[in-house]
């Protein structure tokens, strides 16, 4: 009971806010397009600046209790970067492509055109193949990950993306002269990791210097409590607002290509956190490594698929309904680490 009592307003009922938020966005896009249609004009390289700005919202509360001493011990403990590093690039790519293959080409043959099925593979293998950089810091932040280690292991996999991505993509869908849009990637990257964190980092030793380490522990960081989660709701609303129209066009299809998406979501979640349940990590590390493969880098997958297959596509399509469910998914995702972390030594 006291721990239902210590929690927040809108953590208590989170489920019911991300629903709801759902719900509006939804009918924002279709009672009033003209909301998401201005929205989506402040938009560079496939990357939205309003969903940008909530993004910081979200995750600066979560770098400013980055101990930036305590980042190169980060890196002297390489067993949860060794779960984090396995799992996404030599599990999760090859298990999104067979699971989605299995789905779209045999479990869902009656239903999927063989042209269509090949393209929503394309896009899942997309999908697969970018692991997440900016929500894993709200990820962790809500299991109460190790912000320094979160922060070492999001650096490490965006270096790694810019080696691994072609090759992977090209191996498993066979399509050469595969093109990065670096500018995507490279402003994500900017926007979502390295200008939160200097002004982060710029912030913490200001306050620390002038008010002192207490001060910035008891009465400074407190004033950002629920910023994530009114920046996570927000964000639901806008995405979903965006994509109202096409979700209520094609319902069946949104469906049939979020069953696959979703089992994988779940199937690597699992085979990190188990794995680093029987390494023996701390949850504060295990939770982030597990969280990281489990989502997807989907604004550098959406831009692939424009460029590589149309804006129209069933890639495409893919990578949109990649980004609908992996807030629902890994909020359910958090809730599990959350409740199973007295398994994990420390807790």
């Amino acid at each position: 009971m006291s721990k239902i009592q210590g929690m927040s307003f809108f953590d208590r009922y989170l489920s019911i806010w991300v629903a709801a938020c759902i719900i509006a966005g939804i009918a924002l896009g279709k009672l009033l397009p003209v909301i998401p249609e201005t929205l989506g004009k402040f938009e560079y390289a496939n990357v939205s600046i309003p969903i940008a700005i909530l993004i910081w919202i979200m995750i600066f509360p979560m770098m400013l209790k980055i101990d930036f001493a305590s980042v190169a011990n980060a890196v002297k403990m390489p067993k949860g970067l060794t779960v984090t590093l396995t799992v996404n690039w030599l599990i999760k790519p090859f298990t999104m492509f067979g699971i989605a293959w299995l789905f779209f080409y045999v479990i869902f043959k009656a239903i999927i055109p063989p042209d269509l099925a090949k393209e929503y593979l394309a896009g899942a293998v997309l999908l697969g193949a970018a692991p997440c950089t900016a929500m894993v810091f709200v990820w962790s932040h809500l299991t109460k990950g190790d912000p320094s280690y979160t922060l070492v292991q999001v650096a490490v996999n965006d270096l790694i993306i810019l080696i691994a991505f072609i090759p992977i993509v090209t191996l498993l869908l066979g399509i050469s002269g595969i093109a990065i849009p670096w500018n995507t990637l490279i402003l994500s990257v900017v926007l979502f990791v390295v200008i939160p964190l200097v002004l982060a980092m710029i912030t913490r030793r200001s306050i620390i210097r002038h008010k002192g380490q207490e001060y910035f522990d008891k009465i400074f960081i407190k004033k950002f409590t629920g910023t994530t989660i009114i920046g996570l709701l927000l964000t639901l609303i806008i995405i979903f607002s965006f994509q109202g129209d096409k979700i209520l066009q094609s319902p069946l299809n949104i469906a049939l290509i979020a069953v696959p998406l979703i089992l994988q979501t779940f199937l690597i979640f699992y085979i990190a956190y188990f794995w680093a349940e029987k390494w023996k990590l701390p949850h504060c590390i295990a939770a982030p490594a597990a969280l990281i493969g489990a989502s997807n880098f989907f604004e550098l997958s959406v831009a692939v698929a424009i460029v590589l297959f149309g804006l129209n596509s069933g890639a495409t399509l893919v990578t949109v309904v990649g980004v609908l469910v992996e807030v629902p998914v890994m909020l359910t995702l958090v809730k599990i680490a959350n409740k199973t972390s007295y398994k994990f030594e420390g807790n």
